[in-house]
């Protein structure tokens, strides 16, 4: 019998978007391997293991985020695919999260919630952030609205260092009171956002009402130590490793390349505390909109909403346009869809239950109106979106030091 593949997985163990990357290798192992894998303890941007020197192996899954890890790579001439947004090997294939999905889910979050300024904080050293705050502006300035973008300070020594944690949170505090009010920030992964609602604290600003805060990864430690708890985006990291693992097999097994690259939109978000909030002043709005969010996928009508709120029909649609660019059946039918989503990816449940538990009294209605707003249906949605049976945990997350997540 053929032994099983030898496949080297530099990819670090030291924070949770990478270690979700390794449980979709995981599943896909559990569907179609063995394999007998390689994997060193490593955090990020360490240098490559010193036995990938002189390995002899098959295949390898990489996060190239470094010229020496590229050059290892690169040395090897095995069949190799990348989980980095970095770049450093164009003729390897690529897979990534797709991070102007990211950023369009991100804005949509902060706009859903009445807010009409903004602001971006990442880290300019990487592709990924880079990507984020661009789409993100672009995203909002489409709806003819602003992004203000926080410019990290630089220590003086320079180059591509960044200054220290204190000297951060200075820097931030500043640029966030100099915010028009109330503001959403987009943080551009968990570990920023930590550090915009410290730097708020510190400027005494109340968050959510004055700054609320939506970061990325949900990794659920860091999210839960904040105060208050932090909003994140959730990207699909676990499919983005079960995918590359399935590459990896097909190019090992001699087959082509199937293309360059693969992006992978967000699962949805985890809402907490820090974006738990409607800014809008106009406090009938706000109590209709708080009411739809917490009430969509009981099965409500514009009819609920208006029996919460002292204003006409006519009224609330006019408000409702006017403020959040939408109608209140529409904003119904988005916090219910979104919920489907969510659904979809996470269980295993049939569409009829699905379509009981968000508020559709029938399945063909939820089906007519899922496909309208994604452009394909419930069943194809479900099957592109989850790499096995196993529920994917949400996703990327970070530690705290200098060189962030991503």
């Amino acid at each position: 019998m053929k032994p099983p593949p030898k496949v080297a997985l530099l990819v670090e163990t030291s924070n949770a978007y990478a270690r979700e990357l390794l449980h979709g290798v995981r599943a896909w192992l559990r569907e179609h391997g063995p394999w007998t894998l390689w994997l060193a303890e490593a955090g990020r941007g360490a240098d490559p293991p010193p036995w990938v020197r002189d390995w002899r192996g098959d295949g390898i899954i990489a996060r190239i985020e470094t010229p020496a890890v590229a050059r290892a790579v690169a040395a090897t001439g095995l069949p190799a695919v990348d989980v980095s947004a970095a770049r450093l090997l164009p003729d390897v294939p690529w897979l990534e999260t797709d991070d102007r999905a990211i950023a369009q889910m991100a804005a949509e979050h902060l706009r859903e919630r009445g807010f009409r300024n903004f602001g971006y904080c990442g880290d300019s050293r990487f592709n990924w952030s880079r990507w984020r705050g661009d789409a993100f502006a672009l995203h909002l300035a489409r709806h003819g609205l602003d992004c203000a973008v926080f410019r990290e300070p630089r220590p003086a020594s320079g180059g591509g260092s960044r200054a220290d944690w204190e000297t951060e949170l200075s820097a931030l505090g500043r640029w966030i009171r100099a915010l028009p009010k109330p503001v959403g920030i987009f943080a551009g992964y968990d570990i920023r956002g930590l550090q915009v609602l410290e730097a708020s604290r510190r400027a005494a600003l109340a968050v959510p009402d004055t700054v609320a805060v939506l970061g990325v990864d949900n990794d659920e430690l860091l999210c839960d130590l904040a105060d208050p708890p932090l909003s994140s985006v959730i990207p699909d990291v676990r499919r983005t490793g079960y995918e590359a693992a399935a590459l990896l097999d097909r190019l090992m097994r001699g087959g082509p390349r199937s293309g360059d690259g693969r992006l992978f939109a967000p699962l949805g978000v985890a809402t907490r505390q820090s974006t738990d909030v409607v800014a809008v002043a106009d406090r009938h709005l706000s109590t209709a909109v708080r009411f739809i969010r917490e009430h969509a996928c009981d099965g409500i009508s514009v009819g609920d909403v208006l029996k919460q709120v002292p204003v006409s029909r006519r009224v609330l649609e006019a408000r409702f346009q006017k403020m959040l660019g939408r109608s209140p059946h529409a904003q119904i039918l988005s916090v219910r869809l979104d919920r489907v989503k969510r659904l979809l990816s996470e269980t295993d449940l049939p569409l009829a239950a699905i379509a009981d538990r968000t508020g559709f009294r029938h399945v063909e209605y939820l089906s007519v109106a899922f496909k309208r707003q994604t452009g394909m249906t419930a069943s194809d949605y479900r099957a592109g979106r989850r790499p096995s049976v196993h529920s994917p945990a949400p996703g990327r997350g970070g530690t705290a030091t200098p060189s962030g997540p991503g």
